[in-house]
């Protein structure tokens, strides 16, 4: 589902590695917090994020913590050890889950929208901000 500006959820989730946060970060923290009255961002943990890009975050997860904490919007931060949404729900409890359109369609989110759908949670999809990424950031970085 995309964006219902009518609609607005109590508890609002979504989550990230949010290395090297940057303006796409904040404009997916500010969209979801619009839509809710209160949210709640997972940091994908260090070791879940070296599970699925092979790699460590640049920042570790305390400081990716403390930084989505102190963003403007954000109701509370967790350190998340795994990516299962469900689970996920069982620990918060949110009514939406927000996640960036570029992820619509594909067969991760078509079955977490299933399973939700289930629990009655709701899956707003967040127009991708274009032109900027943290594997975008750290090539340019290299470059110079």
């Amino acid at each position: 589902m995309g964006l219902d500006t009518e609609k607005k959820y109590k508890i609002g989730y979504t989550d990230g590695v949010y290395d090297l946060f940057h303006i796409g970060h904040l404009n997916m923290i500010q969209t979801a917090k619009g839509h809710c009255e209160y949210l709640i961002v997972g940091v994908h943990g260090d070791d879940v994020v070296e599970g699925y890009k092979n790699h460590k975050p640049i920042i570790n997860e305390n400081d990716r913590k403390r930084i989505i904490e102190s963003v403007k919007g954000v109701d509370r931060a967790e350190i998340n050890r795994f990516r299962d949404k469900l689970k996920l729900w069982e620990l918060y409890h949110f009514d939406v889950i927000f996640i960036g359109d570029d992820w619509k369609g594909t067969e991760r989110w078509n079955n977490f929208e299933k399973v939700l759908a289930e629990i009655n949670v709701d899956v707003v999809y967040v127009p991708y901000t274009q032109g900027i990424s943290t594997t975008d950031i750290k090539k340019r970085i290299l470059r110079n």
